[in-house]
């Protein structure tokens, strides 16, 4: 959400769920027409100036469930696997691994002369810290879920960690994608008031070099990165917390890569000037926008209230007006063309005459005046959303407008993004939420849905409860078998559609532009992020320079 994002290494290689706030296309990144002319030589050198509409709020990534903390991190850190760009699960710190038959034993062999940041040696007793760091309870986490699955987790020597466990656990290899912490820096220590909050200390290819609250946060290429060392110099996230305020940065050439709003893509950059000085990409993205209703208010404890709104909202308007066509519907957790998507569950078309037959059901009936009424209140409810994402404004606008057609009064809320997350989504105050989730390349989505997962800083923040999908949950994450799990994600997605706990909206299309100076882009299936250490600008079209 990334929240939550949404484990772990979530926004990079949404390994994981994480909130984000950035704003029938391809399943491969689809590359930019002549984005592969012009090629010369690979050369170290150059900064890249990217723009983000919200700022970090924590940079330790066990801490961290928003996407603009986790976007930062995921250069400063490493876990022991990663996916690669075809969505293959490849080593990261961990050079090998061996599972056994029962897919019950993984023994992980870490790669040999890795320093973190600060030149201290790497070794497995930070894999084994960073472990019992999670499922320690006085940490406040919403990642401990699967590593509360292990049985058993030991360092063999210094560069060899094994991990058992008592049952299947299908994400068991990808969750070991997790950021692992430095143990010399936090062992001993209340890791909530930790300086690394502030000053991470990672093994990635970035080495972090200044933050200032509300403007930039600074990060340089690690000269002894395992892999080698970035050819980009240093890596600047901007943060400008108004896409048409970017946009315009963008123009100027003061920031080379940001994330196009849909309007910006099909419009404003198709012109000479941007076609000759920037390179667009478009994907399917990873994710899902959904207005979330809290369950815990009794406004929202009727499903066919929710159902009536699901009738009330006509969702291709949003994608069409909104989005113009650059997104498919969403109509449950899992894009289309995911392994796991159920194509086949209950969907509701704009409808409003059954929207008011279903608010009539549960009791809320036209008092004369247009507007609903139920022992006396009226339905009123506000939905708040992040500032910056002209997109989700828009969204809520047409929700709102659609909702008075049946008698809801609607009022909108647009707040900061770190206050929005800390304020409004952590501590449960809002009626609703339009908010995105970043998803994770394996279905597993226990973290969001499972009942246990509603306490303070966890990601089922709308407090859903239903006990067959906690079933279908555990059941789905304790088998290998593909097809056993595929039963369950769709039986899932058909109670989520029953239930409503979201109305989801759409799955976006990633809109990327970069600052055509920069080589090395290969879109993939993953998107275009992950070689993001081999991306380079030419010596003679360096344009920036880190200080000391």
């Amino acid at each position: 959400m990334k929240h939550a994002s949404a484990v772990f290494r979530m926004a990079v290689l949404a390994v994981a769920l994480t909130f984000w706030a950035c704003s029938g296309a391809q399943d491969q990144a689809e590359a930019p027409s002549g984005a592969g002319a012009g090629v010369a030589a690979p050369a170290y050198g150059d900064i890249m100036v990217e723009g983000s509409i919200g700022d970090a709020s924590n940079l330790i990534p066990l801490l961290a469930s928003d996407s603009a903390s986790h976007e930062v991190a995921g250069k400063v850190y490493n876990g022991l696997v990663k996916y690669d760009k075809d969505i293959n699960v490849v080593g990261d710190l961990a050079q090998s691994w061996e599972i056994s038959p029962d897919g019950l034993v993984i023994t992980f062999h870490l790669r040999k002369g890795v320093r973190w940041h600060d030149g201290r040696p790497f070794t497995a007793a930070d894999v084994l810290y960073t472990y019992r760091l999670t499922i320690d309870p006085n940490t406040p986490t919403a990642y401990a879920g699967d590593f509360l699955k292990v049985k058993k987790a030991e360092v063999l020597d210094p560069h060899t960690f094994r991990v058992t466990y008592d049952r299947p656990f299908a994400p068991a290899l990808m969750s070991w994608g997790s950021s692992i912490l430095p143990k010399h820096l936090l062992e001993g220590q209340d890791i909530t008031r930790s300086p690394l909050a502030r000053r991470p200390v990672g093994t990635g290819p970035y080495q972090f070099k200044e933050w200032v609250t509300g403007q930039k946060i600074v990060l340089t290429a690690n000269p002894d990165y395992f892999e080698g060392r970035p050819y980009i110099d240093g890596h600047v996230t901007r943060i400008i917390p108004d896409t048409a305020t970017m946009f315009l940065e963008l123009r100027a050439g003061n920031i080379d890569r940001m994330g196009l709003t849909p309007l910006q893509y099909k419009r404003q950059t198709e012109t000479n000037v941007f076609r000759k000085h920037f390179n667009k990409y478009r994907y399917l993205s990873f994710s899902y926008v959904y207005l979330g209703y809290n369950l815990r208010k009794p406004l929202f404890a009727d499903k066919r209230v929710r159902q009536a709104i699901a009738h009330a909202v006509n969702k291709q308007e949003i994608i069409d007006g909104v989005m113009l066509g650059l997104a498919r519907e969403a109509t449950g957790p899992y894009k289309p063309g995911a392994w796991a998507h159920n194509a086949k569950v209950k969907t509701y078309p704009y409808d409003p005459p059954k929207a008011r037959a279903l608010l009539a059901e549960a009791g809320w009936r036209d008092g004369g005046d247009g507007v609903l009424k139920k022992d006396g209140e009226t339905f009123t409810f506000e939905i708040v959303t992040n500032q910056g994402n002209e997109i989700r404004a828009k969204c809520a606008e047409i929700i709102q407008r659609r909702l008075a057609e049946v008698g809801i009064t609607v009022k909108i809320r647009v707040v900061e993004w770190a206050a929005f997350v800390n304020d409004f989504i952590k501590k449960g105050r809002f009626d609703a939420t339009i908010l995105g989730w970043t998803v994770s390349m394996d279905p597993d989505i226990y973290d969001v849905w499972h009942s246990s997962k509603t306490k303070p800083d966890e990601l089922n923040f709308i407090g859903y409860g239903n006990a067959e999908v906690d079933e279908l949950l555990e059941r789905g994450r304790s088998t290998f078998d593909q097809n056993l799990r595929k039963k369950c994600y769709d039986r899932i997605q058909e109670i989520l559609a029953e239930d409503q706990p979201y109305l989801f909206l759409y799955v976006p299309d990633a809109l990327p532009i970069i600052q055509k100076r920069f080589r090395g882009i290969e879109p993939a299936p993953l998107g275009i992020g992950y070689n993001f250490i081999r991306w380079y600008v030419p010596k003679g079209e360096q344009r920036l320079v880190m200080k000391p």
